[in-house]
């Protein structure tokens, strides 16, 4: 398999990523919080057995998502097709964790020393990274997602998402 060639680093998103690396949490209404972190539990509970586990994990999907812009049911999706919520995932190029963010962003930021196996960071760098793409796009999701996914071109990446995106809405 011939590795991918170097693709230029976008400075634009290399500021975004630097300068969300601290985020507020999402939740302002106890309601709205307990109301959504139950629905999607139930959906979640396929993928990750353990009740603290989930929930945490929930939290930290709606903080990342809702703190860069975007839904975080599209970033469950996202995560579902990437890596199955397997934190520890690796791709055959080397993108890791839940959202399989590139290590050389952690270089490209000034901060070499985050891991990308630990949730909340893996979701903050993949959820800017995402959202810039689809800013990029000009909204356009299959085309941002194919973006993100580095299948620019193909679909076909965008579709397995979209389509999963329709078990969490």
């Amino acid at each position: 398999m011939l590795s991918p060639l170097p693709q230029p680093v976008d400075s634009e998103l290399r500021t975004l990523l630097k300068s969300h690396v601290e985020q507020a949490d999402s939740f302002t209404d106890r309601f709205d919080a307990e109301a959504w972190l139950m629905l999607m539990d139930g959906r979640l509970k396929r993928y990750i057995k353990a009740p603290d586990q989930r929930l945490s994990f929930l939290r930290s999907v709606h903080r990342e998502a809702t703190a860069a812009g975007l839904k975080p049911e599209l970033v469950l999706a996202v995560i579902e097709v990437e890596s199955h919520f397997d934190r520890f995932a690796i791709s055959s190029v080397g993108a890791q964790g839940v959202m399989q963010v590139m290590p050389f962003w952690k270089s490209e930021i000034g901060r070499s020393e985050d891991n990308l196996t630990d949730i909340d960071t893996n979701l903050r760098y993949g959820c800017i990274i995402l959202k810039h793409y689809i800013d990029v796009a000009d909204g356009h999701l299959a085309e941002a997602l194919a973006r993100y996914n580095g299948s620019y071109g193909s679909y076909r990446y965008s579709a397995k998402v979209m389509e999963a995106w329709d078990n969490w809405r």
